[in-house]
């Protein structure tokens, strides 16, 4: 049943209390769901559990796409086609097959490989139905979990792209979750190039040439290169590095190199031209070098956002401030970039603190995720109460 903002915000406690009272089944869900590897591209056992999962809460639409998403369907008592609300978790991790995926849980928290990003997310979608019939809430809107394949590096979050150019249903609103932070709001999206540059030597090079002797030392003039663009506070605009590949061992000389990075800033044009500007020196240097300098960009996004006045918006801050949770306001370049490309209002939250994210020991916090899953339950019911239209 629909309900007010007045009458949510003092259920929240209720909430908590209620998903306290499922922890042992939320757990269960994140450690299954953690111990199952699912890099970009690999994601079909984790997808199929979640798929398994959602059989098991009584959900009978429930499907696997040909993008391997996987998605279930709580009908809404309206029984309305039009009202629907988006729940979306990417289900893929950094971590590939090799990795450890062994899951620790102690007294106050959950330690593993992708424990945090975003196997808590997934579990998330897995627990919901049981923990909205917990807290005795029964939506008027039809509420589509929708676990995405696909999502990070070269995989561009088309596993989301496919849905919504398939999905049968028009989406009204949608709520992105991430493991963490407990307090993370998204709402806007900055411009973005992501690419990769790959230094190549040859098997027969001139290593006295410009005076280089390594693959890492011409991609080394590459990133000094880069760091000498001009780059402006307003809009504002950020190059990060965030991964550099090279050589074997210690008296091998290094013939392949790669860097990894992302262009983002408020402005679509400043990202193009910075991108420009990178192939630029990429040509340039490979020029100079007799070394092949290659530039692969791998995904793009356009700037955008949800109004700050927002019902969406202001409805997530209120639930914040109800519950006590610090809000920390950050861009994202992911599930809700796209979400906001088409229109759809939609933000990002957080369900719990944690800790060493993208490590062997990520560690995701159990006494926060009560909070966090309150807060976003309630959010979902002021968007069922039609209080997150835009004004």
């Amino acid at each position: 049943m629909s309900q007010t903002i007045d009458a949510i915000l003092p259920r929240l406690a209720a909430i908590q209390d209620a998903v306290r009272r499922k922890r042992e089944m939320l757990l269960a869900n994140l450690v299954m769901m953690a111990e199952q590897p699912a890099p970009t591209f690999d994601e079909s056992n984790r997808v199929r559990f979640l798929a398994d999962r959602f059989v098991e809460c009584g959900i009978q639409s429930t499907s696997i796409d040909e993008a391997g998403n996987g998605v279930g369907v709580v009908p809404g008592a309206a029984e309305n086609e039009q009202r629907n609300i988006l729940i979306v978790a990417h289900a893929d991790t950094i971590f590939d097959r090799t990795e450890d995926h062994t899951v620790h849980v102690r007294e106050d928290r959950v330690v593993g490989a992708g424990v945090a990003d975003n196997s808590l997310g997934m579990a998330v979608l897995a627990t919901l139905p049981t923990l909205l019939d917990e807290a005795g809430i029964r939506l008027d809107s039809n509420l589509v979990l929708l676990g995405t394949t696909r999502s990070l590096g070269r995989g561009d979050v088309n596993g989301l792209r496919f849905f919504l150019d398939n999905a049968p249903m028009p989406i009204g609103a949608a709520v992105c979750v991430e493991g963490i932070e407990l307090g993370r709001l998204s709402y806007t999206s900055l411009g973005m190039v992501r690419g990769e540059i790959t230094v190549e030597v040859p098997e027969v090079y001139d290593w006295t040439r410009f005076g280089a002797s390594s693959a890492i030392l011409i991609l080394n003039d590459v990133i000094n290169a880069i760091l000498g663009i001009p780059l402006p506070r307003k809009p504002r605009t950020s190059i990060l590095f965030g991964s550099v590949n090279s050589g074997t061992t210690y008296n091998t000389i290094a013939t392949h190199a790669s860097l990894r990075f992302e262009i983002r800033s408020e402005s679509s044009k400043i990202v193009h031209d910075v991108s420009r500007r990178i192939g630029d020196i990429a040509a340039e240097i490979s020029a100079q070098s007799g070394a092949e300098v290659a530039l692969d960009v791998i995904a793009r996004r356009e700037p955008g956002g949800v109004p700050f006045g927002h019902g969406l918006v202001r409805s997530a801050h209120l639930m914040m401030e109800a519950l006590n949770i610090e809000p920390h306001i950050s861009p994202s370049m992911s599930e809700l970039s796209v979400l906001i490309a088409r229109h759809i209002p939609a933000v990002t939250l957080g369900i719990t603190r944690g800790e060493h994210r993208h490590t062997r020991k990520e560690t995701v916090f159990i006494e926060p995720m009560y909070t966090g899953l309150a807060q976003l339950i309630g959010l979902i019911a002021a968007i069922d109460g039609g209080m997150c239209h835009e004004e």
